[in-house]
């Protein structure tokens, strides 16, 4: 009988017994996701801080080669759909299944766009002769450096840290765009979702408020100092 009990007292946890998180497994899954995209984007972001102050020459001053106006529209669209996923979350937490679809929608559009508007942008931007690379030869951007308008030295550091960035930045909106896009017309339009079960709808806005918190930094550094 003491051997018994023994055995049995082992299969129960210790009193007092540690709280828990209170947070469901998809959502903590979500947490420690977005706390690697962290320490990635870090590493972008202060790779690029160094390379551009401790370039050998100065760095192409903002405007010149990049179209501010119409980035500025695009980073004021991207925090619309931020603003959306926030409705379309209270919608759900309301069992409002009808605002759901619409505000979700919504920010299926906005980050849809925002990635057409980048592609347009990467499209003007190779056609002026602004790559990877560099400055292109024989392109229009190849003048400016002629005439001493744009640094020669640093131009290689400026595309590659450029397009890298904002390139990785919109994979990941296009990634989220595709999450969003399959939970609207897996769950959303058959109305899955319940004012007690809303959990993708709360992930993925998760993954969404972080991505326009990095755009923000992103247009910040790049566009505009």
């Amino acid at each position: 009988m003491t051997h018994a009990s023994a055995t049995v007292d082992m299969m129960h946890p210790p009193y007092p017994a540690e709280r828990g998180l209170d947070v469901y497994n998809t959502k903590l899954g979500m947490w420690v996701f977005l706390a690697s995209e962290v320490m990635f984007f870090a590493a972008l972001i202060g790779t690029y801080v160094i390379l551009r102050f401790g370039a050998p020459g100065d760095w192409a001053r903002p405007g010149i080669v990049l179209s501010i106006p119409i980035t500025a529209f695009n980073t004021f669209l991207l925090i619309c759909s931020s603003v959306s996923m926030v409705k379309a979350y209270a919608a759900i937490a309301d069992g409002d299944q009808r605002g759901l679809r619409l505000w979700l929608g919504l920010t299926i559009l906005g980050g849809a766009t925002f990635v057409g508007i980048q592609v347009f942008e990467y499209i003007h931007l190779v056609e002026r002769g602004f790559t990877p690379a560099g400055i292109r030869e024989g392109s229009e951007l190849a003048e400016l450096v002629a005439q001493g308008t744009l640094p020669a030295a640093t131009a290689g550091l400026y595309g590659s840290t450029f397009f890298t960035m904002t390139g990785f930045h919109g994979f990941h909106v296009t990634c989220g765009v595709i999450s969003m896009t399959y939970l609207f017309f897996t769950k959303a339009l058959p109305g899955k979702y319940t004012r007690q079960d809303y959990r993708g709808i709360e992930t993925v806005g998760l993954y969404w408020h972080f991505v326009d918190l990095v755009w923000i930094i992103l247009f910040t550094i790049v566009y505009l100092i």
